[in-house]
């Protein structure tokens, strides 16, 4: 049987959503390393984003659309329920992590992983300019996931994946690692996650090696 091809950088939060996916569904693939805007990811993405994916001769892009496919091709623990209810609930939180999260805490992950202070240093002046977009998403998302196991009902599903690789970056940072660990419900969402074989089994190599191959 053809594996998955996951195409992408392993580094990158939306990759390693895809992967998680497969891992939750048991599914096998296999991780072809590659950055945005190269000939394997163009030949997929209209505009160069990873993930990618190919299954035989079937190719799709988005994390999302990748995940989606998995689910509905493959047996294995529902990542979209098929409750209506439920299933809007989970897009609801992917759209909310993708729209009003993701934007707000990537200038801060930008000013430490592609770094332009002198000698190659984390620029304390953007860290600093984007720490209250940080702050106020922790701190939402600390209540949200108060008295709760998962973003959308009690089982995990894409809205938590699609939410844990940003959560790990910012848990490894100083800063917003020390507003993180004062947000105990988030940190005890984090960590129950953190747990669990797909997370694991995804931990992306150093940002630093991507630095590198993209130099």
């Amino acid at each position: 049987m053809t594996d998955i091809e996951i195409i992408g950088a392993p580094q990158s939060p939306f990759v390693r959503a895809a992967r998680m996916a497969c891992a939750e569904k048991g599914v096998s693939y296999r991780l072809t390393p590659a950055m945005p805007h190269t000939p394997e990811v163009d030949c997929i993405h209209p505009f160069g984003k990873i993930p990618v994916m190919r299954y035989g001769d079937f190719e799709l892009c988005e994390s999302k659309a990748i995940a989606s496919f998995v689910d509905r091709a493959f047996p294995g623990p529902k990542l979209f329920p098929d409750d209506a209810k439920l299933w809007a609930k989970v897009e609801q939180w992917v759209s909310i992590v993708s729209t009003a999260v993701v934007p707000s805490i990537v200038p801060y992950l930008a000013a430490h992983f592609f770094p332009k202070g002198p000698d190659g240093q984390p620029g304390q002046e953007a860290i600093e300019k984007a720490l209250p977009g940080v702050r106020t998403r922790i701190e939402t998302l600390d209540k949200v996931v108060a008295n709760k196991t998962c973003l959308a009902g009690n089982d995990f599903t894409y809205a938590d994946i699609a939410l844990m690789p940003f959560l790990a970056y910012l848990h490894d940072l100083p800063e917003s690692g020390s507003l993180l660990a004062a947000a105990k419900e988030l940190t005890r969402y984090f960590d129950r996650h953190g747990a669990r074989a797909s997370f694991k089994a995804t931990i992306p190599p150093p940002f630093s090696e991507l630095r590198a191959s993209a130099a």
